[in-house]
């Protein structure tokens, strides 16, 4: 009988034993998810903190030649609605955008626009392309660069709005509709869209969806399949996209939709003029994605024009540096832009890219 009690009185201890460890763990796992909710909010108050100053040196980065505006517009109801019953769940989503226009413009007169979507899966519209805004507008191309879903800097709500080559695509597009509607000099014929890595993919899937509306497309760089780029990136990259908020599943557990996402698994729809370029040795967008593109056009029997460059310095950024190579390869775009958009100022040469866009005439 003793031994029996023996027996239960352990048996009951290492229950409470067990019990308590479990509690414990409980306990720990709760702190630490709540200590990564802590961090989470933090990375969202620094992004936006980040985006607040590097807004304020536009105008310095820009200088008198480019007016300088931000406006926020609407793009589609989000991709996915946790509560639809909730007030305002349907209500088209807010978004920023920048908008640069060319000091010396004629009101009176007809002006080219670009639509300019931003690169990353998670990034935004920022001061690293000032260069290029600067190159764009001494040219008297009107430019507007939209900070659609998902672009950081905007707070963790406006983050997990994401649709990564789904409802983005139209944001893009809401910022053409709004030029063209809000600026009466800007040339109805002659709109176009380019962009580089994630941009680039936005690039070509708005000339898919709205071959209409586009009178030519660059493309640099661009995310072209990603069902093969499931395959080469990190788990980490991977959970960006399956996670609850966004696609909800991985590649593997549904094909067809990152199929339904990637520029060359619709290569049929393109109509419009485009040129693309790629790196050999771009650590970031794998030449083989671009290269995919390509092939896949040609199949459809597509007219448009690209280069390969081999191992060009910068990689994944060679054509957006300040090297003079990478000068030369944005010439090349400009002048296939030029062929449609036909800006007022169109670039002779490298040396008057420099002198226009490093010392504007006032």
């Amino acid at each position: 009988m003793k031994k029996l009690t023996g027996l239960v009185l352990s048996l009951l201890l290492v229950a409470i034993l067990h019990h308590q460890t479990m509690a414990q763990e409980a306990a720990s796992t709760t702190q630490a998810n709540a200590v990564q909710r802590q961090l989470a909010a933090m990375q969202h108050q620094f992004d936006a903190l980040d985006k607040a100053i590097d807004d304020l040196t536009w105008s310095q980065r820009l200088g008198d030649a480019t007016v300088v505006d931000k406006v926020i517009i609407t793009g589609p109801p989000p991709a996915v609605i946790k509560n639809p019953t909730g007030q305002g769940a349907k209500n088209p989503v807010r978004f920023s955008a920048y908008v640069f226009i060319p000091a010396k413009i004629d009101p009176a007169k007809k002006y080219p626009l670009l639509v300019l979507p931003h690169g990353g899966v998670h990034s935004n519209f920022n001061t690293a392309y000032a260069h290029i805004i600067k190159e764009l507008t001494a040219q008297e191309y009107v430019v507007i660069a939209p900070d659609y879903r998902g672009s950081t800097g905007y707070g963790q709500g406006f983050y997990q709005l994401i649709d990564y080559g789904g409802l983005e695509v139209e944001d893009t597009k809401s910022c053409r509709d709004y030029m063209l509607d809000n600026y009466d000099f800007i040339d109805k014929k002659r709109v176009g869209i380019m962009g580089w890595s994630h941009g680039g993919m936005i690039t070509l899937l708005n000339l898919f969806d709205h071959p209409s509306d586009y009178a030519v497309g660059y493309a640099g760089v661009p995310v072209s399949d990603l069902v093969a780029r499931m395959g080469y990136k990190s788990q980490s990259y991977r959970d960006a996209y399956s996670a609850d908020y966004h696609i909800g599943k991985s590649a593997d557990q549904n094909v067809a939709e990152y199929r339904r996402r990637s520029p060359a698994w619709n290569a049929e729809k393109l109509q419009t003029p485009l040129l693309i370029h790629t790196n050999t040795n771009d650590e970031d967008v794998n030449v083989l994605e671009v290269e995919h593109l390509i092939k896949s056009l040609k199949a459809e029997g597509k007219k448009f024009e690209y280069e390969i460059y081999k191992e060009a310095p910068g990689g994944h950024t060679f054509n957006r540096i300040d090297s003079y190579g990478a000068k030369e390869s944005r010439m090349k775009i400009y002048d296939f832009l030029a062929q449609y958009l036909k800006p007022n100022k169109k670039f002779k040469d490298v040396k008057a890219l420099i002198e226009a866009s490093y010392f504007p005439k006032k």
